[in-house]
């Protein structure tokens, strides 16, 4: 297919790429962005969103871009056929709390809470449409819960205050701290183990003290978290998974 020329890419034109990517059909959403301090074509599968990212540099030709993705298309293929499957929030879904597996079922009792977690099972009752939300919502409040009373424990270990802690949907970190004290953590973190939790708790609790990653940052973390070095191969090791559920 001979591909009519737009040029070199700008912030304007990546939008073009992007579309014109889209008739490449390679499997996945297509994302480009423009980023001027690139020095090079840079490609990636997410496995939050499940699209192909092509980061590139001002003055790249367009048709340079388009061969690139088409020559790549057997690296896109292998990556998204490597992500795990998805694992939506329906009944019989077995789904991590704590890293632990819990099986969600439906509760029949009309006295029962609309979302309970016990006995290994994630328990849902009312409207079978509106099982997903509930789910998630109960796991989110969950994770604000428990790392909002983590972070005010290391905090205090290390005599700093919080200015305040936030829980969202992430794609890129799993948390993170402001000059201000604000931290921000992803709700996920409430499936991984409760030691991963406590890393990623203390991670961001060390940078109140040190707001970088020089040798005192981490010698703060290892002394809130000993064991640190297993729970970021755990986190590194289980990203694309902990992104499939929900």
């Amino acid at each position: 297919m001979k591909l009519p020329r737009i040029g070199t890419v700008s912030a304007a034109s990546g939008e073009e790429v992007r579309r014109r990517a889209t008739a490449l059909e390679l499997g996945a959403p297509v994302s480009i962005r423009v980023n001027p301090r690139a020095r090079r074509l840079l490609l990636r599968v997410d496995a939050a969103s499940r699209q192909v990212e092509l980061v590139l540099p001002y003055g790249v030709p367009a048709e340079h871009c388009l061969k690139f993705l088409a020559a790549q298309r057997g690296w896109i293929a292998a990556r998204l056929e490597a992500l795990p499957a998805p694992v939506p929030f329906a009944v019989g879904a077995i789904v991590p709390v704590f890293g632990l597996p819990h099986r969600i079922a439906r509760e029949t009792d009309p006295a029962a809470p609309p979302v309970a977690i016990q006995g290994g099972e994630i328990r849902v009752r009312g409207d079978p449409a509106h099982l997903a939300r509930r789910v998630r919502d109960h796991l989110v409040r969950l994770a604000r819960a428990e790392l909002t009373r983590r972070a005010r424990l290391f905090a205090a270990r290390i005599g700093r205050p919080i200015a305040r802690v936030g829980v969202r949907e992430t794609k890129s970190r799993w948390g993170s701290c402001s000059a201000q004290g604000a931290l921000s953590f992803s709700w996920r973190l409430v499936l991984t183990p409760e030691a991963v939790m406590d890393y990623v708790v203390a991670h961001e609790v060390a940078h109140l003290a040190e707001m970088n990653h020089g040798p005192r940052f981490w010698r703060l973390v290892r002394t809130l978290t000993p064991d640190c070095a297993t729970a970021r191969a755990w986190l590194k090791r289980h990203r694309s998974g902990l992104f499939a559920y929900g």
